[in-house]
């Protein structure tokens, strides 16, 4: 008697596109190759997806969903803003199985040179955390508007560092904090 395979999700597509965009960039999206990873036919992804542009806006949609309820729960659970301004990085990579390893937001800013669909989910998401980190600097009395651009450029290029030598920077980046806070008590 065989063991009959699980029947895959939507869900499981949706894992195995962030690796995939990771590890081998967007010409990785499409039925096949996917397929291939997940041991399965290319129909058991149509039976999830309309088509490969459908699955690039899910998979977008839902990398763009996560990252903005992280935002709003950080914006809700934390008062404080010195406290909520460290928690940016829980804002940047959020902790969830479905939106991949931390890879995935640099492997989407470069597919986003490409693909517009990328490009404008990437704007959004950047737009939301800009506010946020707008909203907590001049909380704390920073309203120079290049610390935000500061703050927010080092977050993705030491995450895009991250994503090729697998440092942790959240001490670097704790530091970069504490200099811009004590700035404000100079």
């Amino acid at each position: 008697m065989t063991a009959t395979k699980p029947r895959l999700k939507s869900e499981d597509w949706i894992v195995a596109g962030f690796k995939a965009l990771s590890e081998h960039g967007p010409e990785a999206l499409k039925a096949e190759p996917l397929a291939r990873v997940l041991g399965t036919t290319k129909g058991s992804f149509y039976w999830h997806f309309k088509d490969v542009p459908e699955y690039h806006l899910r998979l977008l949609a839902l990398w763009e969903q996560q990252l903005s309820d992280a935002i709003d729960l950080a914006r809700s659970e934390e008062q404080d803003p010195v406290k909520r301004l460290h928690r940016l990085g829980d804002t940047l990579h959020p902790h969830n199985a479905l939106h991949g390893p931390a890879t995935a937001e640099p492997a989407i800013r470069a597919w986003a040179y490409g693909f517009s669909d990328a490009a404008t989910a990437v704007q959004r998401v950047d737009q939301k955390r800009l506010s946020y980190l707008d909203e907590t600097l001049k909380e704390l009395g920073l309203s120079n508007p290049d610390f935000k651009r500061i703050v927010y450029g080092a977050y993705i290029g030491l995450g895009s560092l991250s994503a090729t030598d697998t440092s942790d920077d959240r001490n670097t980046l704790s530091t970069l904090l504490a200099a811009i806070l004590a700035l404000r008590d100079a």
